[in-house]
C-alpha cells in the first residue's frame, strides 16, 4: 500500500528555502550524535560506565540507553515497565545509573535515556505492577483504576486477563486465605476483600477479573494494550495524576542533570500525543533534547506544533537506504518474485494484511469502536482503518485523509464512512480510541505481517519503508535533506537499531541485488515464498559467527510473522521443522555484487553521519556490524576498541570493517569538534557520462560530502570516465587522504580513486592549522 498523502512543497520549493524555521529545542541542547547501547542484566550499568572511554573516543557526544526503569525480571530490552518509580535494580540501581552518568560527564558525554509513557507489563508475579495489582483487588474504586484503559461494562464489571497456559477447568483454582490470594498453579491473583470465604463459583464471579485461557484475549480483551501484545497494557499519560506518578522519577533524573534527552517510545499509542509532549515539554524545561519514535510515511510530516526536536530517524533511514536502491532493478526484482512465488503485488499484500490483522488479532480493540459507534456505523468504522495510509489520525485535524474517506466508502457504503468522519469530529474520546486502533494496526499489518509476505527486496522492508516503491532518487534525498535542515535540524536520524529487521551493514548487500537481479536465481524449495527470503537473507548475512544458527532463527521469525503456513499463535511443527533446510550454503555475493555492496555501505555511512540531523550509531555498528531481526540485533555489544586504537596510531584501515570506523570516528569527532560545519544544506550535482551515479551535498560552513551510488551499474557502463564534480569555491582537503586537496572541477575517476566515498574540508576554516 503506497502512502498517498501528498506533500505539502515541492520539490523545488524545498529545494529553493532559504528561511529557516527555529529549532525545536536550543541549539546547545541538541547532541553532535548518539550511541544506542542496549542494557540487559548481562550489560548493565557496570558494563556501560566501562564502554566510555571508548564511546568518548569514538566521538559521539551522548550515550543513549535503552529503558532504565524497573522491568520484567530477567527482560533482554526494559520495554515492559512493572515500576515507574525505581530504577531497575537488575541493571545497577540507581546508585548504578548515576555512577555512569557521573563517569560519562567525566569524559565530556551527556545521557539519553529511552522511556515508556504507553503501557506497562502484565508481568508474573502480577504484584510486580503495584498499580495494577491495586486494581485488581479493588476494582474502579481503586486509586489506581484512573491508570489504565479498562472498558469495566465490556467486560461485565471485570477485567479479562488472558494469562492462563489453558482453559480453566474444575479445581483450577486455590484460595490463600492467609495470603489473600487466589491461586493457578505458579500464579497469583489478589483476592477482593470479603470475597475468601465464598464457595469457589461465587468467588470467581465476584472478583473484578476473570483469569482466562491466553487465546481469549482476541476477542474478549477489554483493555488497551500495546499492539497485540496482552502482557503489556495501556496506560492513561493523558490524565494529569498519572502522568505526574509515571514521570516523577525520570524528571527527577532529568533535573539532577544524569539525563540530558530523552526518546519516548511509541508516541502513536497515546490518546493525545501533542497534549503530552506539551505536558513533558513544560516539566523537563527547553533545554532537554527530546525526540519521538513516530514512524511517518514516505509523503507524510511531523506535526509542526510538537515541541520536539523531531523523530528517531526512520524517516531518513527509508532515504538513504532507498538513493542507493536501483529503481528499475528493484522493479524486476519485484516482476521476478510475483511470478517465481505467485504472490499477489505490494498494495494487494498490505490491504489483505490489514484486514486479517484487524479482524483476528485486533478483534476485540474493532468490537469496542463498533459498539461505540454503532451497529448502522460499524462497516464505516473497518473499513476506514483497512483504508487508512499512515499509521494514525491527529486530534484537531479537521478531516479525515480524503483519500481513505473515499477508499472506504466503496465497500461500507459511504452513508456508514460519512457517520464515522462525524463522530471522530464531535467525539473527543472516540476520536482517540480511533487512532490509537489505528497505529496499532499499522504497526502489525504492515510491520510484523505484510513486510513478512512481501520480499522481492528485503532491504525495503523496514519501518518507515515503502516495498512497494523502494527507491529514493538524489532529487528526493536532497529535497528530504533539505527539509529536515530547515525545520527539524536537531532530529535523530537511523541506520540501524534495536528494531531493525536487518542491519544496515545486511540491507547494503540485499540492496545490492537491485542493481543485479539475476543473482537471485531461482532458489530452491517446495515453498517458493521461503526459499527466497532464505535465499535474500542468506547473501545479506553472508559469513558471520554461528551464521547456520542465527540465520535458521530469523526465518523461523519470518514465516510465523508472515503467517501464511505457520504463526506465534497457531504454529504448524512439521512446517516448522522444514524451516532450516532452506538456509543456503552459498552465502557469498559475487565478487563485483560484494564490491557494489562495500559502496553501498560506506555511501550509507557517510550520508548518514554527513547529512542534517542528530545520527545515532547502533551499538557495534561504527565498525562491520551484520545483525538479523531481534533477539540477533540485540546481543551484548562488543567494541573494535583494539581497532581505532591502531587507527588513530597512524595504520591504515585494513577491510571494510576498519574502513568504517575510520570514516564514522572522523566524522563523528568533527560533528563533535566543528559543530558549525554541519549546518545548512546545498546539493551539488555532477556533470558528464556517469553523473547520477555521484549523490553529493555540501553544508556550507565548509564541508562537501560525495558517495557513489549504483557503483556495480557504474562499472557496467564503463566507470566514471570524464564525469566530474564542481566544488563550491575555495580549497578542500580530503578529510580521509591525508594531503589530497582540490580546488575547482574534480574528475571523480580522481576524488573517489582510493574509496567509493570522500569528505572534504574548506582550507581556511575555523579549527585549521
Amino acid at each position: 500500500m503506497s502512502h498517498p498523502y501528498p506533500s505539502s512543497q515541492t520539490e523545488s520549493d524545498v529545494l529553493t528555502a532559504v528561511t529557516p524555521a527555529p529549532p525545536a529545542v536550543p541549539s546547545r541542547a541538541v547532541p553532535s550524535s548518539t550511541y544506542r547501547l542496549q542494557l540487559r542484566p548481562e550489560f548493565p550499568f557496570a558494563a556501560a560506565e566501562a564502554a566510555v572511554p571508548y564511546l568518548a573516543s569514538l566521538g559521539v557526544s551522548h550515550l543513549h540507553l535503552s529503558p532504565v526503569l524497573e522491568a520484567v525480571p530477567g527482560s533482554a530490552h526494559g520495554y515492559d515497565v512493572t515500576d515507574h518509580s525505581a530504577v531497575r535494580a537488575e541493571l545497577g540501581g540507581e546508585p548504578g545509573l548515576r555512577a555512569l552518568a557521573a563517569a560519562a560527564r567525566g569524559h565530556g558525554l551527556g545521557l539519553v535515556l529511552d522511556i515508556v509513557p504507553n503501557h506497562m507489563a502484565v508481568p508474573s508475579p502480577l504484584r510486580l505492577n503495584r498499580p495494577l495489582w491495586e486494581v485488581l483487588r479493588e476494582g474502579p474504586r481503586s486509586p489506581y483504576a484512573r491508570w489504565f484503559d479498562i472498558d469495566w461494562e465490556a467486560g461485565g464489571g471485570q477485567v479479562l486477563l488472558p494469562v492462563l497456559p489453558e482453559p480453566p477447568g474444575p479445581g483450577a483454582f486455590t484460595v490463600d486465605r492467609d495470603g489473600g490470594v487466589l491461586r493457578h498453579g505458579e500464579l497469583e491473583f489478589p483476592l477482593r476483600e470479603g470475597t475468601a470465604g465464598l464457595a469457589r463459583a461465587e468467588l470467581l464471579a465476584a472478583q473484578w477479573y476473570r483469569p482466562a485461557w491466553w487465546r481469549e484475549a482476541r476477542t474478549g480483551l477489554n483493555y488497551r494494550r500495546f499492539f497485540t501484545i496482552s502482557e503489556l497494557i495501556g496506560v492513561r499519560v493523558e490524565d494529569p495524576e498519572v502522568f505526574a506518578a509515571t514521570h516523577a522519577k525520570v524528571l527527577e533524573l532529568v533535573r539532577d542533570g544524569v539525563a540530558e534527552g530523552l526518546r519516548i517510545d511509541h508516541v502513536d499509542g497515546l490518546a493525545d500525543p501533542e497534549g503530552y509532549l506539551r505536558r513533558l515539554r513544560t516539566a523537563v524545561g527547553g533545554d532537554c533534547w527530546v525526540v519521538v519514535e513516530k514512524i511517518l510515511a514516505r509523503q507524510e510530516r511531523l506535526p509542526p506544533g510538537w515541541p520536539v526536536a523531531g523523530t528517531t530517524g526512520y524517516d531518513a533511514l527509508h532515504r538513504v537506504d532507498g538513493v542507493f536502491t536501483d529503481p528499475e532493478g528493484a522493479a524486476e526484482l519485484s516482476r521476478r518474485y510475483v511470478e517465481f512465488t505467485g504472490r499477489p503485488d505490494w498494495e494487494q499484500t498490505a490491504r489483505a494484511c490489514a484486514r486479517e490483522v484487524l479482524t483476528g488479532d485486533l478483534a476485540a480493540e474493532l468490537a469496542a469502536l463498533e459498539r461505540a459507534a454503532g451497529p448502522e456505523l460499524a462497516a464505516g468504522v473497518r473499513e476506514l482503518l483497512i483504508a487508512y495510509p499512515v499509521y494514525r489520525p491527529y486530534p484537531g485535524e479537521p478531516e479525515l485523509d480524503p483519500q481513505a474517506l473515499a477508499a472506504a466508502a466503496a465497500p461500507a457504503g459511504p452513508g456508514a464512512v460519512a457517520g464515522v468522519r462525524d463522530l471522530v469530529l464531535r467525539d473527543a474520546a472516540f476520536a482517540a480510541r480511533f487512532a490509537q486502533t489505528s497505529a496499532a494496526l499499522r504497526a502489525k499489518s504492515l510491520e510484523d505481517r505484510a513486510f513478512y509476505r512481501h520480499a522481492p527486496l528485503l532491504s525495503a522492508t523496514e519501518v518507515g519503508g515503502d516495498p512497494g516503491q523502494p527507491a529514493v532518487s538524489p532529487a528526493e534525498f536532497h529535497a528530504y535533506c533539505a527539509a529536515l535542515d530547515r525545520d527539524w535540524p536537531g532530529s535523530g536520524t537511523v541506520l540501524s537499531t534495536h528494531d531493525t529487521k536487518r542491519s544496515a551493514d545486511v540491507r547494503a548487500r540485499i540492496s545490492a541485488l537491485s542493481q543485479a537481479p539475476e543473482v537471485m536465481g531461482r532458489p530452491l524449495g517446495a515453498d517458493p515464498q521461503l526459499a527466497w527470503v532464505a535465499r535474500q537473507t542468506g547473501l545479506g548475512l553472508g559469513v558471520v559467527p554461528e551464521r547456520a544458527e542465527r540465520l535458521v532463527q530469523a526465518l523461523l521469525k519470518a514465516v510465523r510473522e508472515a503467517a501464511l503456513h505457520t504463526s506465534w499463535t497457531d504454529q504448524d511443527p512439521a512446517y516448522e521443522a522444514s524451516v532450516a533446510g532452506y538456509a543456503p550454503d552459498d552465502p557469498e555475493l559475487p565478487a563485483e555484487l560484494a564490491a557494489a555492496a562495500r559502496a553501498n555501505l560506506l555511501g550509507m555511512a557517510l550520508l548518514h553521519l554527513a547529512m542534517p540531523g542528530v545520527p545515532e550509531v547502533y551499538q557495534g555498528a561504527e565498525t562491520e556490524y551484520r545483525a538479523l531481526v531481534d533477539p540477533d540485533n540485540r546481543r551484548p555489544a562488543r567494541f573494535p576498541r583494539e581497532d581505532l586504537a591502531r587507527l588513530d596510531a597512524g595504520a591504515a584501515p585494513q577491510g571494510q570493517a576498519q574502513e568504517k570506523l575510520a570514516l564514522t570516528a572522523a566524522l563523528l569527532r568533527l560533528r563533535r569538534d566543528r559543530p558549525e560545519l554541519f549546518t545548512g544544506y546545498a546539493p551539488l550535482a555532477a556533470r558528464g557520462p556517469a553523473a547520477e551515479h555521484c549523490l553529493a551535498f555540501a553544508r556550507p560552513a565548509g564541508l562537501v560530502a560525495a558517495a557513489t551510488r549504483l557503483s556495480y551499474r557504474l562499472a557496467g557502463a564503463g566507470g566514471w570516465r570524464d564525469t566530474a564534480l564542481a566544488l563550491p569555491p575555495g580549497r578542500w582537503t580530503a578529510l580521509l587522504d591525508r594531503g589530497a586537496s582540490y580546488e575547482g572541477e574534480v574528475r571523480l575517476a580522481e576524488l573517489l580513486s582510493a574509496r567509493p566515498v570522500a569528505v572534504l574540508l574548506r582550507d581556511g576554516g575555523p579549527g585549521d592549522e
